[in-house]
């Protein structure tokens, strides 16, 4: 089973020897570039509400295993795993074909085979934005996004039913997975994510408090925000503390979720009728960080 936490990875053998033999590679010798476009949350964002303005059909995939489909160019080699040793080559190990997860080229190679694939198939990639890719068919249109090993697709051609009016995105489930994870199921709901009257401050006589719990429910937060962009302050204002965590902080993470817990069902809707108009806000200020005095 796969470790959820470093601390569990760190309690067994085989996951410390994983990563012990990952750092064994060296740079030029078992690995190349291994820099791999992703594609910013944002970009995601403005893709899904210029589908929605031009009424487009929403499509999503999630390649499994996407890794082993890729073959590496290098040459690297892996010891045989206790459990499969051939009694007849005890002393062979085995040479690795596949961008085996673990290994540093393994993201970069995954994109330039599926970028080649999509390039030789008509696709035009993005100037700005390596990870879109763009194909014309007379008056079709065919839009693909790239997040590593998923993809979401934007066409003219009406293959499936959605709805007219927009597009909704909404992460529930993911909402209920976490409360449960964390023991949030049945807790007394807060009306907003954070509270107004009492800022987050540093306190060095404050309990301490298990930095993998408070940095793993961060970690949990920050990736609900690519639909909850309203709780992005409160989490980012949390997420300070992850080096030195206390118990007065806990309490903050705590209240965003149980605002979750009383808006499980909340999310981003791309209506067709509006207007797909890009503004940019800056909210920068000259030593505003009452923390730090950063900007």
């Amino acid at each position: 089973m796969e470790p959820k936490k470093v601390a569990q990875a760190l309690d067994d053998e085989s996951w410390v020897e994983a990563m012990q033999d990952e750092w064994l590679q060296e740079e030029g010798i078992d690995y190349d570039e291994v820099f791999a476009p992703v594609a910013r949350i944002e970009a995601i964002r403005i893709f899904l509400a210029f589908l929605s303005f031009m009424g487009f059909i929403v499509y999503q995939m999630d390649v499994k295993s996407a890794f082993l489909y890729v073959t590496i160019e290098e040459e690297v080699y892996v010891s045989q795993s206790p459990d499969f040793i051939d009694p007849q080559f005890l002393n062979k190990v085995y040479k690795v074909e596949k961008a085996l997860y673990g290994l540093h080229q393994a993201p970069r190679a995954c994109y330039e085979t599926l970028s080649t694939f999509l390039l030789y198939n008509g696709y035009r990639r993005g100037i700005i934005d390596k990870t879109l890719f763009i194909k014309k068919d007379k008056d079709d249109i065919l839009l693909v996004q790239v997040y590593v090993d998923d993809i979401v697709f934007g066409s003219t051609k009406k293959y499936v039913k959605q709805s007219e009016e927009g597009i909704f995105i909404s992460q529930d489930k993911y909402v209920a997975e976490i409360l449960k994870k964390f023991d949030f199921s049945f807790v007394r709901t807060a009306s907003t994510p954070i509270e107004t009257q009492k800022p987050l401050v540093k306190d060095e006589e404050a309990t301490d408090m298990d930095v993998h719990l408070y940095r793993s429910m961060i970690g949990s937060l920050m990736y609900l925000t690519a639909s909850r962009h309203y709780i992005m302050f409160a989490v980012c204002a949390c997420s300070r503390f992850q080096v030195t965590p206390k118990l007065l902080h806990l309490h903050d993470v705590k209240r965003i979720f149980r605002y979750l817990k009383g808006q499980p069902k909340l999310g981003l809707w791309y209506p067709r009728d509006f207007p797909f108009d890009l503004e940019a806000y800056s909210d920068s200020d000259y030593a505003g960080a009452n923390l730090t005095g950063n900007p």
